[in-house]
C-alpha cells in the first residue's frame, strides 16, 4: 500500500481537483484506493459524492486513533456505481474518509510527536487498499505535517505562476526539514503543473523556470485548465465518466500522471520498509 500526500503551501492551486483526478484515474484502473480527505473544507468529500451514513469523519478517527477502526468508518464513493454501470464491473473499489470541519482542531502548528502520528496509527493494520490519496489543506500547519507523518511520497500541486512556483519551492523545502526531523523516508513523488493555459507566454515562461528548479521531479504531462472542471465536480462525476472530448483528454492526462505517481512510489519506497 502506497500513501501519498497531495500538498500545496498555497491555496487556490486545483490540489482538491488533482487529488479527485487521480482518484478517477485509478478508479478507471482498476486500483483499491482511499481517499482522505484532511481538509476541513471537505470539497473532496463532495466532489467524490459521499453520504456520511452514520459514519465517523476523519476527525473523530483522529482523536480516538486506536479506538475508531478506519474499515468501519469508510464510505464507498458514488463514483463506483456509476463506474459499475458504464462497465458492467462491480468490483472497484474507491472508499473515502471523509471530512469536515472537526478537523480544524488539528490544524495548528504546536502538534507533538505523538499527535503527529494520529494519522499513521489510524491507516495502520488496512491491507485491503493499493493506494491512498490523502487531500491536505493549504498550509504546513498540523493537519498537513500529520499526512505527511503517514505518507511515503508527497506529491506537490503548483499552477505556472510567479506566487505559485515560489510556494512549491517552499514546500520542497519544507519537506526537507520535516524529513530530517520527523519522517527519514519521506519523499517528493513529484510536481504536477495545473491549470495550464498554453496560449499564455507568463505560463510558458513558468513552466520552462520550473523544469531549471526542479528537474524531473516536474512531471509530464502537464494539465491544461478545463473550462468545465467545476461543473464536473458539482455533480459529484469522475473525470472518466464525463462526456465530451476535453473531459476524454484530461482523464488521458490522469492516467499518465497516476502511471507515474505509482511508479515512483513503488521504486523509491518498497513494501519491505513499512
Amino acid at each position: 500500500m502506497q500513501v501519498v500526500s497531495i500538498s500545496s503551501l498555497k491555496g487556490g492551486v486545483g490540489k482538491t481537483s488533482v487529488t479527485t483526478g487521480l482518484a478517477s484515474a485509478a478508479l478507471a484502473a482498476g486500483i483499491p484506493t482511499l481517499v482522505v480527505d484532511l481538509d476541513p473544507h471537505a470539497d473532496a468529500s463532495t466532489a467524490l459524492g459521499v453520504a456520511a451514513d452514520g459514519k465517523a469523519e476523519v476527525a473523530r478517527m483522529l482523536k480516538t486513533p486506536r479506538r475508531v477502526r478506519i474499515a468501519e468508518n469508510v464510505v464507498n464513493s458514488s463514483w463506483v456505481t456509476r463506474a459499475g454501470n458504464l462497465d458492467g464491473r462491480k468490483s472497484r473499489v474507491l472508499d473515502v474518509a471523509f471530512g469536515g470541519s472537526l478537523s480544524s482542531v488539528y490544524d495548528r502548528p504546536d502538534l507533538g510527536r505523538r499527535d503527529l502520528r494520529r494519522l499513521a496509527s489510524v491507516l495502520e493494520g488496512i491491507d485491503n487498499y493499493e493506494l491512498v490519496l490523502v487531500d491536505c489543506p493549504p498550509s504546513l500547519n498540523g493537519l498537513t505535517r500529520m499526512a505527511w507523518t503517514a505518507s511515503d511520497r508527497v506529491l506537490l500541486v503548483a499552477e505556472p505562476g510567479l506566487f505559485s512556483v515560489a510556494g512549491t519551492e517552499r514546500t520542497m523545502r519544507a519537506i526537507q526539514l520535516f524529513r530530517e526531523e520527523f519522517a527519514p523516508k519521506l519523499a517528493p513523488a513529484g510536481i504536477i503543473a495545473n491549470r495550464v493555459r498554453p496560449s499564455s507566454t507568463e505560463h510558458a515562461y513558468r513552466l520552462e523556470e520550473m523544469k531549471q528548479m526542479f528537474g524531473p521531479l516536474l512531471l509530464a504531462p502537464t494539465i491544461p485548465e478545463l473550462a468545465n472542471w467545476q461543473q464536473i465536480q458539482g455533480a459529484a462525476h469522475a473525470v472518466h465518466h464525463w462526456p465530451g472530448d476535453a473531459a476524454r483528454s484530461t482523464a488521458a492526462l490522469y492516467d499518465q500522471l497516476l502511471v507515474s505517481v505509482v511508479k515512483q512510489s513503488r521504486e523509491f519506497r518498497p513494501r519491505s520498509t513499512r
